[in-house]
């Protein structure tokens, strides 16, 4: 009887503490933390080093997104300071002890007054809970949750990014992580909460170990933010693909059926004139953007004048000062959604800038525009301009022009990445009329002057497109009453189509197996093959003006191979874009009514001409490297070990390997020629066309340019027979490959008899002991073909040093597309 009655005491005891816990309210549980007042009010609980947050709004739209405050300096893995994950619409809430924290659908709507009509859509679709939360008190409507373990964990991703990028098997240690107060605060219209994660784990990759103090373990801070929603008076734009912007879309199932159920608009800023009737009028709120006063002089003031350009676009939309830029002031915080940021962040290699946006999912327009710009691609472009005029002398300055054309390129750069951030997408076709828009990937543009001295002066633009006034127009023109808003945007694509200002953006211009003839990254020109030729004679100076003067005084010589790297692969972007006029289709995004030609085939002299420029790429004389700079390339000293991704890759050891620079260039252009896309497509449009070169035609242009070409001895006779072996490797693949089309693998397989008989014939000859060697080696390639295609070994060609802005393959391994991360990426 006894125990019964200690145990009746014992649970009346429980339930008088549950009573208690209950009724207790948010100012007596938090008496005693320190209070941070904003959009949501949190507490700071000294003690126990928890965050506790006050929840006051329930079934209320708000944006929440994550990201990486204090990355690991490596963009290979994809960890930038920076980084920002996609932003979504969330609510709290509330059943009965619980508070859920819910991601609605927005991929499915209902755009009706009828509440049935939504309710049927929002029944049909899933939401998303994201976390569930206990209240532990709570006073007049508000509850109090215990938020610690949501915000300590990792939400970025890193564990996963890790993985992808093969840099080791890392997870969180709670142990060693903790909130991080300085960047914890409350602002009116957003929250934002940081903290310190640590990552132990083993088998560091080399990346990874590259950044961090220890192999073991590696520290990051990421950040949380909740971010007050805009208000009911924006209005959505409507998404035209031949605008030039990013885009929301959701389906809309109270479209009438004769209508198309997906709706598009796109991403943009808030902007209205004071006074839409006036054709000039200030703005009622401009668009500002801060810079981060950690960007050193001159690249600062660089930046702001590159970033202020945009305000000449603002102005032909009839904008006064709609478009401001201003350094960040010292009071005010760069988290404060209210502050468009263009922030300057450190890497140990180069990487990619990027323009990203804080936006409405709802409704496309743009919160807040974050900017993170790398700042080794101004020493990157240094380097370049070094290169190409450097002649560093004892005692004398060295010339000013290597500066200029990296502040040139800088400006360039602030303005292309906030342009991203204003909405725009790329526009590779820019230079089909002359560097109409700074949203295009920019190649110096280096002129010949006194036959053999090369000319930065207007290496990069040094204005605003006009392209990119169009699509400000588009994006921002604020019409006045009674314009038709639907026919006036048309009117603006209808006018630039008329002045033939082509956009063309990324999936169009990137792929290997391209076909766009004007859409290219990196490219000048409006024919590609032409401005190869003469890009081409500018490699020639560059490299035949190596000398020791592109080394400054105190530095090791073989530095000089640094320098070497970019003049010896300056065609390498050309070289992309000539290959695009083979096989190539010149086609708009046309649509219907307004007169574009939707397709057309490139002509068959422009391809043939195309045919031959890039064979001109990998003849003995363009791959031959100057013996008077080879003589002044010795391995690397004690101290100052290369970077392997910035210089050419070696089968010498550690000594400099021309044959194998050669390789790497010529790799180059015979992956682009011989691409299975490529050749499959040829293959078509040759037989549907009379006057295209097909892939036969290209194939025996190829063959005589090389293993049927006059044998040479020497360098140009070892460069002939490397690239013999790697024609006759890629006609290998070729016909290997079971992704290409079965005509592609039979002609290829006709192209490797081919190239059978000619070494056959030459074996019959008089050749040398080093001909017939390659001879040999040969022929018992294409036995082993012959007999077995799977028993070929090939071997595989030393890859070319990294040219775009590195992080390309990081990007891949997380599974995010250049656009989709972020919003855009430079």
């Amino acid at each position: 009887m006894k125990q019964y009655l200690l145990l009746y005491m014992a649970l009346c005891g429980l339930v008088l503490t549950s009573f208690a816990a209950d009724d207790e309210t948010i100012s007596e549980k938090t008496k005693d933390m320190e209070k941070y007042e904003g959009y949501f009010t949190f507490y700071w609980d000294e003690e126990e080093g928890k965050i506790w947050l006050e929840i006051d709004k329930f079934d209320t739209d708000f944006l929440y997104y994550n990201s990486l405050s204090a990355g690991a300096g490596s963009n290979d893995i994809g960890l930038d300071r920076g980084r920002l994950n996609r932003s979504q619409v969330m609510q709290f809430r509330r059943s009965g002890p619980k508070i859920l924290f819910v991601e609605p659908n927005q991929d499915y709507r209902a755009i009706t007054d009828n509440p049935d009509e939504k309710r049927a859509v929002k029944e049909s679709f899933a939401e998303a809970v994201m976390y569930g939360f206990k209240v532990e008190a709570e006073e007049e409507g508000s509850v109090l949750v215990d938020a610690s373990d949501f915000f300590l964990n990792d939400a970025v991703g890193v564990k996963d990014m890790i993985k992808r990028t093969k840099q080791g098997s890392f997870s969180l240690d709670k142990s060693r992580s903790a909130f991080y107060l300085p960047l914890t605060k409350n602002f009116p219209q957003n929250t934002e909460f940081e903290v310190t994660l640590t990552f132990t784990g083993s088998d560091a990759g080399a990346y990874l170990r590259s950044v961090s103090p220890n192999p073991d373990a590696f520290t990051v801070r990421q950040h949380h933010s909740f971010v007050e929603l805009p208000d009911d008076d924006y209005e959505p734009r409507k998404f035209d693909p031949r605008a030039g912007y990013g885009s929301i879309q959701y389906m809309d199932y109270a479209t009438d059926v004769d209508q198309p159920i997906m709706q598009r608009f796109i991403r943009r800023h808030r902007l209205k004139k004071k006074d839409p009737s006036a054709e000039v009028s200030e703005a009622v709120e401009p668009i500002i953007y801060y810079l981060d006063p950690g960007a050193p002089e001159p690249i600062r003031s660089a930046l702001m004048d590159g970033i202020r350009w945009w305000n000449q676009a603002f102005e032909a939309a009839g904008y006064k000062d709609a478009f401001q830029v201003k350094l960040l002031p010292e009071d005010a915080d760069p988290m404060d959604i209210r502050y468009n940021y263009v922030q300057w962040v450190h890497r140990s290699t180069r990487g990619w800038s990027y323009g990203s946006s804080i936006y409405d999912p709802r409704t496309g327009e743009i919160i807040k525009g974050k900017v993170t710009l790398g700042s080794l691609r101004v020493r990157q472009d240094f380097l370049i301009a070094s290169g190409l005029v450097a002649a560093y002398e004892e005692g004398e300055e060295v010339s000013e022009e290597m500066m200029e054309m990296a502040l040139q390129r800088i400006r360039q750069l602030g303005a292309h990445e906030v342009g991203h951030t204003l909405g725009l997408s790329h526009n590779y076709a820019s230079t089909y009329e002359g560097r109409h828009s700074v949203m295009d990937y920019p190649h110096p543009l280096v002129k010949i002057k006194n036959r053999n001295e090369l000319d930065l002066f207007d290496a990069y633009t040094n204005e605003i497109g006009a392209w990119d006034k169009v699509a400000i127009a588009y994006g921002y023109q604020d019409f006045p009453e009674g314009v038709d808003e639907e026919e006036g945007l048309n009117d603006i694509i209808q006018q630039s189509i008329s002045d033939e200002l082509l956009f063309i953006s990324d999936r169009d211009a990137r792929a290997e197996s391209g076909a766009h003839p004007y859409a290219h990254l990196w490219d000048n020109g409006t024919d590609a093959d032409e401005e190869l030729e003469r890009v081409m004679q500018v490699r020639e100076i560059a490299l035949n003006n190596i000398s020791e003067k592109k080394v400054p005084f105190g530095q090791p010589i073989a530095t000089l191979e640094e320098v070497l790297v970019p003049m010896y692969m300056f065609h390498r972007y050309q070289v992309e874009a000539t290959s695009k006029l083979i096989g190539g289709l010149n086609y708009t995004y046309a649509v219907r009514g307004d007169g574009q030609t939707p397709l057309a085939v490139v002509e068959g002299d422009k391809q043939r001409d195309a045919i031959e420029a890039m064979l001109k790429t990998i003849s003995p004389e363009a791959l031959a490297i100057p013996e008077q700079v080879l003589a002044l390339i010795p391995p690397y000293p004690l101290g100052y070990y290369e970077n392997d991704r910035e210089v050419f890759k070696s089968r010498t050891g550690l000594t400099f390997d021309p044959i194998g620079a050669a390789e790497s260039a010529a790799n180059f252009t015979l992956d682009l020629m011989l691409n299975h896309q490529r050749v499959t497509r040829m293959i078509d449009l040759s037989s549907r066309y009379d006057d295209v070169p097909g892939f036969t035609e290209m194939s025996n242009d190829l063959i005589q340019a090389t293993v049927a070409a006059r044998k040479q001895q020497g360098y140009a006779g070892e460069l002939q027979r490397l690239v013999d072996r790697l024609v006759l490797d890629h006609f290998i693949k070729l016909a290997s490959n079971t992704s290409a089309s079965g005509q592609a693998r039979a002609l290829a397989t006709l192209k490797v008899n081919d190239i059978k008989q000619i070494m056959e014939s030459n074996m019959a000859g008089e050749v040398d002991e080093k001909w017939k060697a390659h001879y040999t080696f040969g022929l018992a390639q294409v036995r082993r073909f012959e007999n077995d295609p799977e028993d070929v070994k090939v071997t595989d060609p030393l890859a070319a040093p990294d040219g775009s802005p590195i992080g390309q393959d990081a990007l891949n391994a997380i599974g995010s597309s250049m656009e989709d991360w972020c919003g855009f990426t430079h």
